[in-house]
């Protein structure tokens, strides 16, 4: 990540960030509410030092059902106090006392039936409260969150997305390249890897040569979906709908299909895909469509604190975003949490002998359990 253009410069503060779990807190916000009825329980739950498929099975093993029929919208780390909601399919049977799963790691908020299976993804967004400790240049860092507020960040997908070491990009070009790996889940966990390199590479050059000025031939997005339109010239009136966040600037989701975007804009990214065309090749090859991802990511309700102890963050993101793509842009940090479980990581095995866990382009989890910095999805 280190090689990817900053949008400000890079941060001349310093910070450590998850010192202790609280320093992380992330809450999923749903775009519905329970229906009161159904076969479905919907489960609010805060955790601690827990990951969410230690959760899912312990929801599980305690409703008497199998595995599958628990469900959740987004992966949430161990290492953080996070509130995410999950889904159990009980047809027909009586309401379990669900309190009876508190515990001083896992507390059961609500409980209440709904009509409706949860899905992966099905999130608008989720809060962060982020705490920062032993902060320099806390100025600069202030001064950039100013400018982060209106204008947003790039939005990179993040380190955790490739990774320990970047092992899941080259596991994906190894897969490309005729390497067979079994595991569906990791298949699709490998492509993701190489698509969201393509898209950062992207991203990366059209902000250090263009900055984040509109192009001619531009695909935008809709703001708030993923529905786009070509703009071949940019006229007063669509302009207008930029300047006002109606619509977005937007990079590519590779896959096969023709380019979308047209004249200068193509031009760009045709030249910033020029050294990963082995890459393009095997992601239309793997059965991917053309799609698009907005090229800046801006948070809500962003503000800050200043406390005896540090600084605290809090933001707002939408569902497929990473907390530590804004964060890159403010300071520079070090996860404690991270580093103390990379220490202790035993190496993985080549893809063809490695039964991992996995996530698809819509959830954003990592090789292993390490810890998950982003607004999952």
């Amino acid at each position: 990540m280190s090689e990817l253009h900053y949008l400000y410069g890079k941060p001349l503060g310093t910070a450590d960030l998850r010192t202790q779990n609280r320093d992380f807190i992330v809450k999923e916000i749903l775009p519905f509410s329970p229906t009161g009825e159904g076969e479905h329980h919907m489960l609010h739950v805060r955790k601690e030092g827990l990951n969410t498929v230690q959760v899912a099975e312990m929801i599980a093993k305690f409703a008497k059902v199998h595995p599958k029929e628990v469900t959740y919208a987004g992966q949430k780390d161990k290492n953080a106090i996070t509130e995410q909601w999950f889904g159990v399919r009980i047809p027909g049977k009586e309401t379990p006392p669900w309190k009876d799963l508190n515990s001083e790691r896992l507390t059961i908020l609500s409980s209440s039936r709904h009509s409706k299976k949860l899905r992966i993804g099905a999130l608008v967004g989720n809060r962060f409260i982020l705490t920062l400790r032993n902060v320099t240049q806390v100025e600069d860092i202030i001064s950039r969150i100013e400018k982060v507020a209106q204008v947003g960040v790039p939005n990179y997908f993040g380190e955790q997305r490739f990774g320990h070491d970047g092992k899941n990009l080259v596991f994906g070009r190894q897969m490309m390249a005729g390497k067979k790996v079994k595991d569906r889940n990791k298949r699709s966990m490998y492509l993701s890897a190489v698509r969201s390199n393509l898209f950062n590479t992207v991203v990366s050059y059209r902000l250090a040569n263009h900055g984040t000025k509109p192009l001619a031939g531009d695909c935008v997005m809709l703001a708030g979906s993923k529905s786009f339109f070509v703009t071949p010239e940019w006229d007063l009136i669509v302009l207008k709908r930029l300047i006002e966040k109606d619509i977005q600037l937007s990079a590519p989701l590779w896959g096969r299909g023709m380019m979308l975007p047209q004249g200068e804009a193509a031009a760009v990214e045709t030249l910033a895909m020029s050294e990963l065309a082995d890459d393009c090749y095997g992601l239309e090859h793997a059965g991917l469509e053309q799609e698009r991802r907005p090229l800046l990511l801006e948070p809500q309700a962003l503000k800050y604190e200043q406390t005896a102890y540090g600084l605290v963050l809090e933001f707002v993101l939408p569902a497929g975003s990473f907390a530590t793509s804004l964060l890159r842009e403010l300071v520079n940090y070090q996860d404690v949490k991270e580093q103390q479980w990379q220490a202790t990581l035993v190496q993985e095995p080549a893809p063809e002998a490695t039964n991992a866990n996995v996530a698809a382009d819509t959830i954003e989890t990592k090789t292993e359990a390490a810890p998950n910095t982003e607004a999952e999805s």
